[in-house]
């Protein structure tokens, strides 16, 4: 089967949670044989659940659809590299590959910050791309902060 990047479904997603005034980050788990099988963007603030992030909808989803709290052969497209606790629930869901947007080294958990995969504790090391439209990731979370800023409105 031929690679075909969900990146631009997964900024979808992060355009729709900024236009809900969420922190636009967008995430698509696609199945095996490259099926779309979630998708999801931050919605941390409707749903008033520091949880809610879109990797953690989508993996919530995919498992819904599944039937399963795993999904071997799965892979997840981010915008943005995901945080410790994301990370370790696409561990836990034995997600086998993330492709990633933006670089976070303030609030990553892949490349940065904890690292999640490079401990012993991780009992699940999935493979990890980065850059995968990282410009235009990290453009989206800059006029979304930028935006707020200028609006008064905090974050």
């Amino acid at each position: 089967m031929e690679f075909r990047s969900h990146m631009k479904r997964a900024l979808d997603e992060a355009r729709a949670a900024a236009d809900r005034g969420e922190v636009p980050i967008g995430a698509v788990i696609v199945s095996p044989d490259g099926a779309e099988v979630a998708a999801a963007g931050n919605r941390t603030r409707e749903m008033n659940d520091p949880t809610a992030h879109a990797e953690i909808l989508a993996l919530r989803a995919a498992c819904a659809a599944a039937g399963s709290e795993r999904l071997p052969g799965h892979d997840i497209y981010v915008t943005l590299e995901p945080c410790a606790m994301c990370a370790a629930a696409m561990a836990a869901a034995r997600i086998r590959r993330i492709y990633y947007g933006a670089a976070d080294p303030k609030s990553g958990g892949v490349a940065h910050g904890a690292r999640v995969f490079t401990h012993p504790q991780a009992h699940h090391v999935p493979e990890v791309y980065d850059g995968i439209a990282a410009d235009e990731a990290a453009r989206l979370l800059r006029e979304f902060f930028a935006s707020r800023r200028g609006s008064g409105a905090g974050d």
